[in-house]
């Protein structure tokens, strides 16, 4: 019997088929994967099989079993008794997802006080194994921080915990990996494969194909709400006979980076740069050289210290010691990972661009073309820029970010994981974009990223960082062919 079965699931909203007539089973010990870009579907499908659709959809299926329940027609209190239970939802989002003003132990623990008769002693002793069991580092200590005290990649950890406390017969994973760096992810998709292997039907919703053949059995690709390809993950990866299915997996494929064009004098010199929070050391004592019209790449695991170095260079933090020395004035910005979250939501996206204009004294009368200039420049209509940044896909919201990094006129443009959150043909582009603006415009960058294929093809040089040391660096092709470092080696291992 199926753990999970679906049949002919369509889903309407204000009067569009977003989801036609879809058909796949699940069963106990097995992963499905599913993929296709944005837009194709594949998360309004799982918000479905959880009752979490919008309230304006309409979702009708001839078979909705849920661990052998009917769930078609599913009141909101007959969905609340289901998730958590019977099917759980790791999302890929772990900031949104876990509340703030919670500490990490009570929202792992609070499906073990809906579902079990645990005391509290036993549900918080339960919450340190599930931590422990996703590979967060000193768990006893984890459960009593706040979701905002936990790096990117701890944060999701906890979600996945919170995730499998009820034991769920069904497990939905929508894009669980995308924030984790190499060797984070290839332990979530390990103890993924292992949940399933334990007899859990799990559903793995990702752009991630690497990660796919890592973790599913089978794969149903999909596009503009319908599927167009499934079967066994070997034969649809290795095999595929859709063009569209041939294109999506060529996009995740990155040649190392050959060229190392304009590189001139040093444009920033850190020296023994250091910094801590709250006593503990973020980073110790980093040293580095970019080069003018260079790209440094940046990797190292969640709390590595990466992410701090680069808003040291940006000027966000202060270092606590050591020296950063810029080779004359430059002009630095940064681009966020989070886009959506970088945008006030309430303002269009050519008031946010004005906004940065107007820090840049662009006279007023000149800002309005330079707007439109800009949204060509990454390959948006300007006529985009009248949106909100909840009204563009995630592609065009990124373009937008770096459209308004450009409106200061920079000379380095710092960029905290920009790609993580694309599916593979949108990071592409995206990634051809800041080639063609480095060459155009002359741009030094620095280029933060878990993702070691997308760090090759785009950095010149690379840092890699471990609790907040640098470990090795050097050029890229030279540091990841031959790691002389074992955290290097492992990262790189990861990765494969």
């Amino acid at each position: 019997m199926s753990a999970l079965a679906v049949r002919e699931l369509s889903i309407t909203i204000r009067g569009m088929l977003l989801v036609n007539g879809i058909s796949f089973e699940v069963s106990p010990g097995e992963c499905l994967a599913i993929v296709g870009e944005s837009g194709a579907g594949k998360s309004l499908t799982a918000s479905a099989l959880l009752g979490l659709t919008p309230d304006a959809a309409h979702v009708s299926a001839e078979v909705l079993d849920v661990d052998g329940v009917d769930a078609r027609g599913f009141s909101d209190s007959e969905w609340r008794e289901l998730r958590g239970n019977r099917v759980g939802l790791v999302s890929q989002d772990a900031l949104v997802s876990l509340d703030p003003l919670r500490r990490v132990g009570a929202e792992v623990a609070e499906p073990l006080a809906i579902h079990t008769r645990l005391s509290r002693s036993e549900r918080r002793h339960r919450a340190v194994e599930l931590l422990e069991s996703v590979s967060m580092p000193d768990a006893a200590r984890r459960i009593g921080q706040y979701p905002h005290e936990l790096s990117g990649g701890l944060r999701q950890r906890a979600l996945i915990a919170s995730a499998l406390a009820g034991a769920p017969a069904v497990l939905i994973a929508d894009e669980p990996t995308t924030a984790l760096d190499a060797t984070v992810q290839a332990r979530v998709l390990t103890l993924l494969r292992s949940i399933a292997d334990a007899g859990t039907a799990v559903v793995f919703i990702s752009h991630d194909i690497a990660a796919v053949r890592r973790v599913a059995d089978r794969v149903l690709v999909m596009r503009s709400g319908r599927v167009i390809e499934q079967g066994a993950v070997a034969d649809v990866l290795d095999a595929p006979q859709e063009e569209y299915t041939r294109r999506l997996i060529a996009a995740t494929t990155h040649e190392p980076r050959a060229d190392r064009f304009g590189l001139g004098d040093a444009v920033l010199t850190g020296v023994d740069v250091s910094k801590a929070f709250s006593g503990v050391p973020a980073v110790a004592g980093a040293s580095f050289t970019l080069l003018r019209g260079q790209t440094l790449g940046i990797v190292g695991e969640s709390g590595s210290g990466k992410t701090t170095l680069a808003r040291m260079i940006v000027g966000v933090e202060r270092p606590d010691s050591g020296d950063l020395r810029w080779n004359g004035d430059h002009r630095v910005q940064l681009v966020h990972q989070n886009p959506l979250g970088a945008f006030d939501p309430r303002w269009t996206i050519e008031r946010s661009v004005r906004e940065a204009l107007e820090a840049g004294e662009v006279p007023r009368a000149a800002r309005g073309a330079r707007v439109a200039a800009l949204m060509k420049e990454v390959g948006l209509d300007p006529s985009l820029a009248r949106r909100r940044p909840a009204q563009l896909s995630g592609g065009q919201r990124q373009r937008a970010a770096i459209a308004r990094a450009l409106a200061a006129d920079p000379d380095v443009l710092v960029l905290d994981e920009p790609v993580s959150a694309l599916d593979p043909s949108v990071r592409e582009t995206v990634l051809q974009l800041l080639g063609r603006l480095q060459r155009e415009r002359g741009l030094t960058m620095i280029f933060v990223s878990h993702d070691l294929d997308v760090v090759a093809a785009v950095s010149d040089d690379v840092l890699v960082m471990q609790d907040g040391v640098v470990v090795e660096q050097g050029p890229v092709a030279a540091v990841f062919a031959a790691p002389q470092h074992p955290f290097t080696q492992e990262l790189i291992a990861a990765g494969r």
